[in-house]
């Protein structure tokens, strides 16, 4: 009898199954909220689900609805699901100075984004001290601003856990208010390391990797790091500079230039996958809107905490357009050409993402949501942004399950998920005759 065993993908996509249940049981437990009274298992699972999937997006404020060992089981699923939950078992064989198999490799490289087999317990050594460097100097520097103000016991917890949050790109937070950061608006330190922080776990462990091993050596750097770093650069400039321009006399209208400038800084940086706000999404002009939309489309990059359709996946399409309207066959950048295998990966992957997208936004609207919040909550679950508009408390039940199926989609990864559930055909031997067709 042939032994039926999972391949890398179904591993990481059932593993990741098996922690959303795992953490929705455990915030049903009566200690888990305040007053005692359990939360009901679909709602606990959603928020499991967010945290697990880095999201952000609640039915529940975090700080009022959940006690510490609530909040506490929220932290874990976020910092498992942010780093991914094969990288966490990584970790522990290696503190136990066990034999990392073959098979666990192989998923490992789902994991943090590697691009070859050999050298990835050493990557994942790195990406796990980059982020307890990254962590640890956050919430140390966090805690400046919040330990005087909630003294020292409460202030450490909420600068650990908002770190840990930020640099996931999960958007969970600890104020209490419902408004995430808006009331930490004018608050420059809080703004400067929770982007910072947030860039960090969006770069990618392999743009990490080279910044270790290459330093600024830019022209040693690997071609994926080279283009998800400019690409990332480009699109924090041009967003911060966008929003600033759209929103000074609108939703920041009224406010001093600093702080304007560190709002639309800070918008443009949390769209892509983070959740933290500092102005009411529901504020901003419809071009603004309309931009929130693009940013959240292309999100953080490959192997990083964050989600998306990735930076680097709508580069590599971008430059493909262009290499295609200048009547180019390869396409090429920073003296490397892309391969086509890559191109043809990046169209199919984004080809799912938009699929499920367009879907879910469907189930939503069928449902009697406005075309825009259908289109703005799809757009950040799919792409684990957590970013709202205020209608994620008030889905019917149906869009909360279609939203929740859409973080995990989007956080394994629509083309993994739809992999999982596929068979594998093995190439046939003889292949048909090719024939063209009208493109365009």
């Amino acid at each position: 009898m042939r032994q039926f065993r999972l391949n890398a993908v179904q591993t990481l996509t059932v593993g990741f199954a098996l922690l959303i249940l795992a953490g929705g049981a455990l915030l049903t437990l009566p200690w888990a909220s305040r007053g005692g009274l359990s939360l009901a298992f679909p709602d606990a699972l959603f928020t499991a689900a967010s945290a697990s999937c880095v999201t952000g997006l609640t039915l529940y404020d975090t700080a009022t609805q959940f006690t510490i060992f609530g909040q506490a089981v929220i932290l874990l699923l976020i910092q498992i699901g942010g780093l991914g939950f094969m990288t966490v078992s990584t970790l522990v064989s290696i503190l136990l100075r066990q034999r990392v198999g073959l098979h666990r490799r192989a998923v490992l490289m789902d994991t943090v984004g590697a691009l070859q087999l050999g050298g990835i317990v050493r990557l994942t050594r790195r990406a796990l001290r980059v982020t307890a460097v990254c962590e640890g100097g956050g919430a140390l520097l966090l805690a400046l601003w919040f330990c005087p103000r909630y003294g020292l016991g409460q202030g450490l917890w909420m600068s650990v856990f908002h770190a840990v949050s930020a640099y996931c790109n999960a958007g969970f937070d600890l104020l209490g208010r419902g408004d995430s950061l808006c009331s930490l608006a004018g608050e420059p330190l809080v703004n400067l390391v929770i982007m910072v922080l947030i860039i960090c776990g969006g770069l990618g462990f392999l743009v990490w990797d080279d910044l270790l091993t290459h330093g600024r050596d830019f022209r040693r750097w690997r071609l994926h790091s080279k283009i998800v770093t400019v690409f990332t650069l480009a699109i924090f400039l041009g967003g911060g500079a966008a929003f600033f321009l759209l929103e000074r006399n609108h939703a920041f209208a009224g406010l001093p230039l600093g702080q304007q400038m560190m709002m639309a800084a800070f918008q443009s940086v949390t769209a892509r996958t983070a959740g933290f706000i500092t102005v009411d999404q529901a504020a901003l002009s419809q071009s603004s809107t309309l931009l929130m939309f693009f940013l959240m489309f292309i999100g953080a990059g490959s192997g990083s905490t964050g989600g998306g359709a990735k930076v680097n996946t709508v580069a590599v399409l971008l430059l493909s357009a262009f290499a295609q309207a200048r009547r180019q066959e390869d396409v090429n950048l920073f003296q490397r050409r892309l391969d086509s295998g890559t191109i043809q990966k990046a169209y199919s992957s984004v080809s799912m993402y938009l699929m499920a997208c367009l879907a879910g936004c469907m189930v939503l609207c069928v449902q009697g949501i406005a075309l825009d919040d259908a289109l703005f909550e799809s757009l950040s679950a799919i792409g684990t942004v957590g970013l709202t508009r205020g209608i994620t408390s008030t889905l019917p039940a149906l869009s909360q399950w279609v939203v929740l199926l859409m973080m995990f989609a989007g956080r394994v990864g629509s083309m993994s998920v739809a992999m999982a559930v596929t068979k594998d055909r093995p190439q046939p031997k003889r292949r048909n005759v090719p024939e063209k067709i009208l493109i365009g």
